[in-house]
């Protein structure tokens, strides 16, 4: 049997929810989160969680699966997201993997095998680089590991100070790097990627108003109560749409600082996004914005490769 899968990546304010919900109905899918903050309870706005209400009836998986005081790496989402491809293809359902994270999306098309990361921890190494990001700050930690290991570095956000010292650990341990910890096993995916894209001044635009409507929908309350859950020392307060507004809350900054400061992060990660996509993946493109008609094509080459 065929163990196939859908993916459907690509940046940020792109269209990937509507289209998942719309294909899912039409050939009896269910949707798999390919997003590494989804997982988290009580993170809604900021993560543009596809709410309960917002379903349509179609189940979604490897959301609102962790606590905010819990990390949810990229050797879980592998093993969690085969075992849910299995039993959804067992089932005759489509699994439709949603997301923009392209290192968690490479590594379940790659089946990659994890080893842990965490044996045997240095922890007078580990505060060593605690204590430069204290006083040079995140970005010194990251140039760093960015000298020892740019692949490593490619992926993991400069504010991520948690992982970051983790790659460096890891390398100091191990003798190895952090980007080839994975070894690449065979895997009986049957996949089709599918990535969205649109003009990047378009995309630029829908990102910005994207998180005006976040702070209208309430995120700085969903931020304020990650920060005095003591976000800044949490996997989920490394999130883009939170991490920006912890300034305001200590006094640093002004809210409008904070807010521009979102949308600037927004659009650089979306730059990343599709720079990953374009370089490490195979995937067709498609612009449904600009091209709705297209979407009648997916449909057709879809019903192809299904049968």
């Amino acid at each position: 049997m065929r163990n196939q899968v859908l993916l459907i990546a690509g940046p940020t304010a792109v269209g990937k929810t509507a289209l998942s919900l719309a294909l899912a109905r039409q050939f009896n899918g269910e949707v798999i989160s390919g997003d590494s903050m989804q997982v988290y309870r009580h993170l809604d706005i900021g993560t543009a969680k596809v709410l309960p209400a917002e379903q349509a009836g179609i189940p979604h998986h490897l959301i609102d699966i962790k606590d905010v005081t819990e990390r949810f790496t990229v050797a879980e989402f592998v093993t969690r997201a085969t075992a849910l491809i299995n039993q959804l293809n067992t089932q005759g359902k489509l699994p439709i993997i949603v997301g923009g994270t392209g290192f968690y999306l490479q590594s379940l098309l790659a089946g990659y095998q994890f080893g842990p990361t965490d044996a045997d921890p240095d922890m007078a190494y580990r505060q060593q680089w605690f204590d430069v990001a204290a006083e040079q700050g995140a970005q010194a930690v990251w140039d760093r590991l960015n000298q020892l290991d740019p692949a490593a570095a490619q992926v993991i956000e400069p504010q991520n100070t948690v992982r970051v010292v983790r790659a460096l650990e890891y390398y100091h341990t191990s003798g190895q790097l952090f980007s080839a910890q994975a070894d690449v096993a065979t895997t009986a995916l049957d996949a089709w990627t599918i990535c969205l894209t649109t003009e990047r001044a378009q995309l630029y635009e829908r990102i910005n108003q994207r998180v005006d409507q976040m702070m209208t929908a309430g995120l700085l309350d969903e931020a304020k109560w990650l920060y005095e859950q003591g976000g800044s020392q949490l996997p989920a307060g490394k999130g883009i749409g939170y991490h920006e507004l912890f300034p305001y809350f200590a006094g640093d900054c002004t809210l409008p600082v904070a807010v521009d400061k979102i949308k600037l992060d927004s659009r650089h990660y979306a730059k990343r996004q599709l720079t990953w996509f374009r370089n490490k993946m195979t995937v067709d493109w498609y612009n449904l914005i600009e091209q709705p008609a297209e979407l009648n094509n997916i449909k057709q080459k879809l019903a192809s490769w299904l049968n």
